[in-house]
């Protein structure tokens, strides 16, 4: 055990000549890694040296296999950027040993503050082959009991609307129907969590067996029912109170991420969820389903894109701020502020808008409000469509008998179904476009920026119809990722001011509260996944507030953007940065991080394209892009007509053979449409790279090789995954897809972008809302690169891994963690963080 001499002169002496052999071993290595002969102490890593993340993640990995060096992580070297700082740093922090003893436990935190090891170790669980084929039989037959069921109910509601007497009784049956269906799938999880689970406790089962089954069922019930439509408004507590939370009153819960253990949920009074926060109660670890606790006290805020482990707890009063996360064993003590990922202390207040004058009365208004706008405008019209679908088609009405040839072995049936398919996709798409430039225009007429409204009322209902109306997906991936998504946000409202084009200044995933209240700064350039929060609540009221992003930066994925943002001109935010909201305005420079931390606006790394973006070469090469682009917005249109015309197919030819089959002809085609889609889009993305597997590129956004990853990109289709989440169909496809994925592989929600760049060894867990991304772009430049993830590995809710990561067997990711590009997790090691790093224990 290093004990300090009792001469001050001699300790200090000491800590400075070991101070001087770090920075010495430091440079020496770092040397190595760059290729350069000598570095100098004072070099600093990026602007002296042109070192990028991806080779300084390479040096880190390689000084943690030094026994000789403390271990370094990528948030130290971008807070100590040279060697002699970076080793003053490390050596202040760990003292050396001059014993092999070993060294004196950390105290330990109290009680209100203590975060147990997320992950202790334990005899890992595997499920056999043979446990893993049954569960996905079982999986199969309940998916096909299940659609029978509801093809039959909706084949007799459909035939005793159509035979009312005259336009109002069809009418009024087709509300009856549809009210009678709604209630039917919003009563569908209740009587199942109640039926097979009873209440959920805090236990922990293996997955793929018997107890996942029924647990799966559940699960997949709760998180596709239709009850989602009512987040913000009074009925979604209300739906998960039946469902077994406990839950006060005056609560606002804004995501759309339903938490599926409710019995282990507890909210208390005036306690404020925002958007996209993740709170299921439950977790899956190492071939482990875990569920535990998640209390909120009284008037507690969750920020925005937060994640809530189980076992957590926020106390009255207290603050969670938006991109954070708690940790398994985490809580919050009653009036504290936390943010991060972990969470750790900060000054900050979250809380932006004050309550506002509520009443039981308001919301019994508002609940009514929508449930009559769904029940006698939403549902009927839909039920109508199909209808005046239906009857375009008289051929459709001759039976199939003993004495007559079936519909569908007609030219007719097929040239039908292409051009009721083609009205549909292609006018529905044109007249969405017409919607969302006019209504949203009329609704914002009633209301006001930096006004604070109450909850469930005229001004809140406008709102959700200017949120619902101008975030649709089809239009942001069309558009996205070209210059065509510039006049598309013009077109929804946005200031753009004057727009530097660059073919890329958005992704294909965009999203915001109020377009008319959203700014973008000239020469900008936005990734995937930003969420400009417009919107801010509190339990009882709300407030529209302008949210303007810089001019000159660039913006990672998965960046919730807050309307009181404290970045300015030419900024790197990273990905998953939390973007502050105190201090001075930060310009000129980068952040990465929750909570986040200054580093290099830009390497000289990322700077050797500049030549293809001058004067001269520009316009040509944009001009191409654009072309180039146009073509993939075509084939993405013709790829999405032609799934709608294979579900028109199947639906036509139910009805055709329903005289004769029954309602056995309608479960038939609800099973075939997901096999057929599947197939579908799988043909799609692979012929998109000519079916061939990915490369590792590094390119500047004007050559055609990421023009070609652009439109791989758009030509891919992840949603229609999610029904195959937690199930072995969703390992298969994935197969298909080009991804090396081994045995028995638990996905919950796992995203991965590029397919053919990834390796997923056996027995692995991926968690809902968990991202692997085997790319980045940075400015003008795009980089990718194959990432390997090992056996028995484990990604954590909401985790996000980028390119170039290799994890070994049995590593584990927490929950919220960023693993940056190029890092390298050991063997059994359990890293935690944004950026992540490895988890130290005391």
């Amino acid at each position: 055990m290093y004990v300090p001499t009792g001469d001050p002169v001699r300790s200090e002496s000491r800590t400075e000549s070991c101070t001087a052999d770090t920075a010495t071993a430091l440079a020496a290595l770092l040397a190595d890694v760059v290729g350069v002969d000598h570095v100098p102490g004072d070099s600093d890593f990026f602007r002296d040296l042109g070192a990028d993340s991806m080779v300084m993640a390479r040096f880190c990995a390689r000084a943690r296999k030094r026994t000789d060096l403390p271990a370094v992580s990528m948030k130290d070297v971008y807070r100590h950027p040279t060697a002699d700082s970076l080793a003053a740093a490390l050596t202040r922090d760990a003292p050396p040993s001059t014993s092999p003893q070993p060294p004196l436990p950390a105290a330990a935190p109290p009680p209100a503050e203590r975060h147990t090891d997320p992950s202790p170790p334990r005899t890992p669980v595997r499920a056999g082959t043979a446990r893993y084929l049954l569960c996905g039989t079982l999986q199969l037959l309940a998916f096909l009991a299940a659609t029978y069921a509801a093809a039959f109910a909706a084949a007799e509601g459909y035939e005793w609307a159509g035979a009312g007497a005259g336009v109002l009784d069809v009418y009024l049956r087709a509300v009856l129907v549809g009210a009678v269906g709604f209630a039917g799938l919003c009563l569908a999880p209740i009587v199942a969590k109640w039926t097979l689970i009873g209440r959920f406790t805090a236990e922990e089962f293996p997955v793929w067996t018997l107890r996942y089954v029924r647990w799966w069922l559940v699960r997949t019930l709760i998180r596709t029912s239709p009850a989602r439509l009512f987040v913000a408004s009074p009925l979604y507590p209300a739906y998960l109170r039946a469902l077994g939370a406990k839950i006060g009153r005056d609560v606002a819960i804004l995501s759309v991420h339903i938490p599926v253990c409710t019995d282990l949920l507890t909210i208390g009074d005036g306690t404020v969820i925002r958007k996209d926060v993740r709170f299921s109660c439950y977790r899956a670890h190492d071939g482990l389903l875990q569920t535990g606790p998640v209390t909120l006290g009284r008037n507690v805020l969750v920020g925005e894109q937060s994640v809530l482990d189980i076992h957590t707890a926020m106390g009255d009063g207290s603050q969670l701020g938006h991109a954070s996360s708690l940790h398994t064993g985490q809580t919050v003590p009653a009036g504290a502020r936390r943010h991060g990922s972990p969470a750790e202390p900060t000054g900050t207040d979250f809380r932006t808008v004050g309550p506002a004058a509520s009443s039981t009365a308001r919301k019994l208004r508002y609940t009514a409000g929508q449930l009559l706008v769904l029940l006698l405008v939403s549902l009927p019209l839909a039920t109508g469509a199909l209808g005046i679908l239906v009857a375009a088609l008289p051929h459709l009405h001759t039976p199939f008998g003993a004495d007559s040839a079936p519909a569908f072995t007609s030219g007719s049936f097929y040239l039908g179904a292409l051009a009721a398919s083609f009205v549909l996709f292609f006018g529905s798409a044109l007249a969405g476009l017409l919607v969302q430039g006019l209504l949203p225009r009329l609704l914002r007429l009633g209301l006001k920026p930096d006004t604070v409204y109450p909850l469930h009322g005229r001004h809140h209902a406008l709102q959700r119809a200017v949120t619902l109306l101008t975030n649709r997906r089809l239009y942001t991936t069309l558009f996205g990722d070209s210059s065509a998504i510039v006049p598309y946000l013009r077109y929804l409202g946005y200031d753009l001011g004057r727009v530097t084009q660059t073919g890329s200044n958005f992704g294909s995933e965009v999203k915001h509260d109020s377009p008319f209240l959203s700014s973008v700064g000239s020469g900008t350039m936005v990734a995937d996944g930003l969420s400009l929060l417009n919107a801010e609540y509190s339990a009882t009221s709300f407030r529209l507030t302008r949210v303007a992003v810089g001019a000159h930066s660039f913006l990672g994925n998965r960046i919730a953007y807050p309307a009181h943002a404290r970045t300015g001109d030419n900024c790197l935010l990273a990905t998953k940065v939390m973007v502050p909201v105190d201090g001075e305005p930060r310009e000129n420079t980068g952040l990465l991080g929750s909570p986040p931390f200054a580093i290099p606006r830009t390497v000289l790394r990322d700077t050797r394209f500049r030549e293809l973006e001058g004067p001269g070469e520009l316009p040509r090469r944009l001009a191409a892009k654009n072309r180039h682009n146009a073509v993939t917005a075509g084939l993405y249109l013709a790829a999405r007509w032609t799934h709608l015309f294979l579900l028109t197919l199947l639906a036509l030819g139910a009805k055709a053979l329903h005289p004769t089959l029954g309602v056995s002809a309608i479960a038939l085609a609800a099973v075939l449409a997901l096999p057929c889609t599947v197939v579908l889009f799988v043909l799609v993305e692979r012929a998109s790279t000519a079916f061939k597997a990915q490369r590792p590129l590094y390119c500047s956004i004007y050559e055609p090789a990421f023009w070609r990853h652009e439109r791989f990109w758009k030509m891919a289709s992840l949603h229609h995954m999610r029904i195959l989440d937690g199930t072995p169909f969703k390992n298969v496809v994935g197969r298909l897809q080009g991804a090396r994925i081994g045995k028995r592989v638990f996905d919950d929600g796992c995203a991965f972008p590029e397919r053919t760049l990834l390796a997923i060894g056996d027995d692995s867990t991926l968690n809902a809302g968990t991202v692997v991304q085997c790319h980045s772009q940075e400015d003008g430049a795009f980089k990718s690169d194959r990432t390997v993830i090992g056996d028995a590995c484990t990604l954590g809710v909401g985790a996000f891994v980028h390119y170039g990561v290799t994890l070994a067997d049995g590593a584990q990711l927490a929950c919220d963690a960023f693993l940056m590009k190029g890092e390298q997790v050991p063997h059994g090691a359990r890293w935690t963080g944004n950026p992540a790093r490895p988890l130290t224990t005391g």
